[in-house]
């Protein structure tokens, strides 16, 4: 069985996303890599982003007890690991409520049992200077700077009809 190689990133959703652009920066001595009007990605090392702040609009303020993640991602070491892990959690019933070609990376998001989202993924680019310069060159004109949904069993099957992973970067491109 196949496991994730590395936690990749968490992503915040929050009213206040400045204030924790400018925390997350100062504690962790990261850089904003890339911000739209709703989101920003940040990163403290050699990965293409580690943190996010997701301002979907107005939020009711937050509870003390309240949770606060939005969801947490998995990267897989590459395209046939996660499609077999794929396959296998839909042979346990796990199956994925959204998929979607970030352009930086290929994703499936699922929910945990407490209705957490839990992204798996494979990096789109062959090293991190890639994927990080990917994420540098993006505008906030980008025609769809979420993503393309698709559907995972075309992409099991483009896989298996032999799909290479620098196919998928340039899907949203």
């Amino acid at each position: 069985m196949a496991s994730p190689t590395k936690l990749s990133h968490i992503v915040l959703q929050t009213n206040r996303r400045r204030e924790m652009i400018d925390w997350y920066c100062t504690v962790l001595g990261a850089d904003i890599l890339y911000e739209a009007e709703r989101i920003s990605f940040i990163s403290y090392d050699d990965e293409h982003h580690r943190v996010a702040f997701l301002d979907p609009g107005p939020l009711t303020e937050r509870q003390a007890d309240a949770a606060g993640l939005n969801h947490v991602a998995f990267t897989f070491g590459g395209l046939d690991e996660l499609i077999a892990n794929y396959e296998r959690l839909k042979k346990l019933g796990i199956n994925p409520h959204r998929c979607v070609n970030h352009g930086v990376t290929t994703s499936m998001y699922y929910h945990d049992p407490d209705g957490n989202q839990v992204e798996l993924l494979i990096d789109n680019f062959a090293s991190a200077v890639e994927g990080k310069a990917y994420m540098q060159g993006r505008s906030v004109n980008d025609k769809n700077p979420v993503g393309i949904a698709y559907e995972p069993e075309e992409l099991v099957t483009r896989v298996r009809n032999g799909l290479r992973i620098e196919e998928l970067a340039s899907i949203n491109a």
